[in-house]
């Protein structure tokens, strides 16, 4: 083998080295393979379909890639001249039919195989009414919002029935910027598109599940997460009671400040925004609601549809910092 082709061979396998170590030491899981672990009906249909399209690009790439190497071994330069002109080859219509019809065959498997799983991925299962439970899903820059059946509200942590279906309806503000709902355990990415309203579900056991948001939505776009909480009905039950009875309590107000005052800001020192310890507006309920419903500067209105009780719960939270400059 010819130096130059020697090197290039040595120098793509020492690459394709570095990059599979790379992917083993951040593979999790499911080894990295697929993106995450399925623990609801349309997860699994995800999950199918994804390994059933990854046999066939698996197969390809062998095939592709077995054939150039192939080839280069068959075909090299050898004793011969540069200068000489290598085998022609040329008229092989059969083989160029087959290397057309091939591809054809396949992306129709690939298609069929998704289209039969996709209506038990889109269409949430019918359920009994009672058991159906429907969380409307608010994208915000930088926070989830969760909204209950009895007005009840939650930030980054939404809580769910086990075992049952919930349905989702999630959400973009007209004011907000695109944001991309995604639980890898519970289904596929969901857009919150401003002024849209999308639609998905989930069934699942209890256990907490990691969610992201998969849209670049800003300077704190890597700090949009949250947490479903899924528990037995009767504990979601008592929740949505509890934190409706209390929609001005502290509780909200610890979920309010952490999950989107400090997405931007700290109390003892300049963060995205300045610095909030011993701020009077934090125990402020007048300052606070023109702040959070207008925005001031780059700051977003990032609580322009909060009603006043989200506010109030917010202030009896935050009322002991507009006394203190204390770390948070």
């Amino acid at each position: 083998m010819p130096s130059g082709v020697r090197r290039t061979a040595l120098a793509t396998l020492a690459t394709s080295s570095v990059a599979l170590a790379a992917t083993a030491v951040a593979s999790a899981g499911n080894a990295g393979f697929a993106p995450g672990e399925p623990h609801s009906p349309n997860a699994h249909r995800i999950t199918d379909s994804y390994i059933f399209v990854s046999i066939f690009c698996g197969a390809i790439f062998v095939l592709v890639e077995g054939a150039l190497i192939a080839f280069m071994i068959r075909y090299r330069r050898g004793k011969r001249a540069r200068t000489a002109e290598g085998l022609q080859i040329h008229g092989a219509v059969r083989l160029e039919i087959i290397w057309t019809v091939i591809p054809v065959l396949i992306l129709a498997v690939i298609g069929a195989f998704v289209f039969y799983k996709l209506p038990g991925i889109t269409d949430a299962p019918e359920a009994a009414a009672a058991d159906q439970t429907k969380i409307t899903i608010e994208g915000h820059q930088f926070y989830w919002l969760f909204r209950y059946p009895n007005g009840a509200v939650s930030i980054n942590r939404m809580v769910a029935p086990a075992n049952q279906v919930v349905n989702e309806d999630v959400v973009g503000l007209d004011y907000d910027v695109n944001h991309s709902w995604w639980v890898t355990d519970l289904g596929g990415k969901v857009d919150a598109i401003p002024g849209m309203t999308n639609h998905t579900w989930f069934k699942a056991p209890a256990g907490d599940y990691v969610a992201r948001c998969a849209e670049l939505c800003g300077i704190q776009h890597a700090l949009m997460d949250g947490v479903v909480h899924v528990v037995p009905r009767a504990q979601y039950d008592s929740f949505v009671q509890q934190r409706k009875a209390n929609a001005a309590g502290p509780n909200l107000g610890k979920e309010e400040w952490t999950g989107v005052c400090q997405s931007c800001h700290r109390l003892d020192h300049a963060y995205v925004g300045p610095a909030l310890g011993g701020n009077p507006l934090l125990g402020d309920v007048k300052g606070l609601t023109t702040l959070l419903r207008n925005g001031q500067g780059q700051m977003p209105p990032v609580g322009k549809n909060w009603t006043h009780a989200q506010i109030q719960a917010l202030v009896s939270y935050t009322k002991r910092f507009a006394k203190q400059g204390g770390g948070g």
